[in-house]
């Protein structure tokens, strides 16, 4: 099914932004950072452009959930790294663990409780790194106060996975019918969030 006009141009302002982010958005960061947004921006970017062009429905395949996954994995990889550096390699070893547990349970046959309660998890750690370290870098005179906003776009990130995660879990937070509508405005607040978040925010 397709995504009505309003939606699909919410597609577009989001792929936008994110391109804009890839391309601009992480000057003068350090390797490792500046990788781990690249890739998260940019399979965000890929991620829209799947959207627009093939609908709902992609949203229910293997490839597409594992994508998502990689987004907020490797945003919080380069927070991480950023500013907590007792944290970098445990991260780093959670993060690597945890995609190639999605992987694992949508590549082989698996109970689909498991392969929910698997996504749930890793987009719940990454999400909370993502909506508390900005808040907390911000308070502490470590970033800008506008670096608080990418922890505002965390939650929306982490809330809107979770989300989705219980609705294919069949316990929905809320229905199906209610989160699919909202899902294209949701990416382009939480994007705008990010890319307002790291200019405004970072120096």
């Amino acid at each position: 099914m397709k995504w009505p006009a309003r939606d699909r141009f919410a597609l577009v302002l989001m792929c936008v932004f994110a391109a804009y982010q890839v391309s601009v958005g992480t000057e003068g960061y350090a390797a490792i950072p500046t990788a781990a947004y690249t890739v998260g921006f940019g399979v965000l970017l890929v991620a829209g452009l799947l959207l627009i062009i093939l609908g709902r429905e992609v949203l229910d395949a293997a490839a597409v959930v594992i994508l998502s996954t990689i987004i907020p994995l490797s945003i919080s990889v380069g927070l991480v790294w950023q500013f907590m550096e007792q944290a970098r390699v445990p991260h780093a070893v959670f993060a690597t663990l945890g995609l190639l547990a999605v992987v694992l349970t949508r590549s082989v046959p698996t109970a689909e409780r498991l392969q929910v309660l698997t996504l749930a998890i890793v987009h719940g750690v990454a999400g909370t790194i993502i909506f508390l370290l900005p808040l907390a870098m911000s308070a502490g005179g470590r970033a800008g106060p506008g670096f608080a906003i990418v922890g505002i776009g965390g939650a929306l990130m982490g809330a809107g996975g979770l989300l989705l995660a219980f609705a294919r879990l069949g316990k929905p937070i809320l229905p199906r019918s209610t989160v699919l509508p909202a899902l294209p405005g949701l990416l382009l607040i939480t994007t705008a969030l990010f890319v307002a978040g790291f200019r405004f925010g970072l120096p």
